[in-house]
């Protein structure tokens, strides 16, 4: 399988690569030109393509011939870097092509999550101290994935619980809301979240999901 990796050169960004990797896939990844060294380690083993995320134009040179297409949906800044990314990957993928993408807890796809009072506080004063900073637009990431479950492609959204490095703990459990007990721990090894988005590659079951992943209580 040929795979785009978009975000390759983040800490997720890196595990999907190894991940992929170790499956023999071909990888193409696509990171900031002031990230490309983060990637040195992999250098001879997979293309890379320089720019930024949201340029019609770098992704349409890294997605062209790829099966599938995994993209870290960041909401860096205030310019539309996250639905910009989307936009573009939607635009250039090819027809067929499976899309997985990756963003928080705080995207919902049916509108039937349930949160608690504390978790919707943190959102809203973060994305408000993001906006005055300039830093962050998590609506912008929102839209992002407006764009992804509007689209007729072969999309998953993964969404991430709270992420911790540490050696893999196995795939994490998944289900359609949040408020799942199942998702209790609210932690999932960073290493795991980038395996859970490699494995979503071969699970059709998860096309047209936004799964709330994590790991099992038992398992933390």
């Amino acid at each position: 399988m040929n795979i785009c990796i978009i975000g390759a050169s983040g800490k997720l960004g890196q595990y999907m690569v190894r991940h992929a990797l170790d499956r023999g896939y071909e990888v193409v990844g696509v990171c900031r030109e002031k990230s490309v060294k983060k990637l040195d380690r992999f250098e001879g083993r997979i293309t890379i393509i320089p720019g930024a995320t949201n340029n019609p134009d770098v992704i349409r040179r890294a997605v062209a011939g790829c099966d599938a297409v995994l993209v870290v949906l960041v909401p860096w800044g205030v310019h539309q870097y996250s639905s910009g990314t989307a936009r573009a990957v939607l635009d250039y993928a090819k027809p067929g092509a499976r899309l997985v993408f990756s963003c928080g807890w705080h995207i919902t796809l049916d509108g039937k999550d349930k949160y608690s009072k504390k978790f919707l506080r943190e959102v809203k004063v973060f994305s408000r101290i993001g906006k005055l900073l300039r830093a962050v637009d998590i609506d912008d990431q929102v839209e992002a994935c407006r764009l992804v479950f509007a689209s007729d492609t072969r999309w998953t959204v993964v969404r991430g619980s709270d992420l911790e490095e540490g050696e893999s703990q196995g795939l994490p459990v998944w289900s359609r809301h949040v408020d799942d007990p199942i998702l209790q721990s609210n932690l999932t090894r960073r290493v795991d979240y980038a395996l859970f988005m490699v494995e979503a590659l071969q699970n059709d079951e998860l096309i047209h999901e936004a799964p709330a992943i994590s790991h099992h209580v038992d398992d933390c």
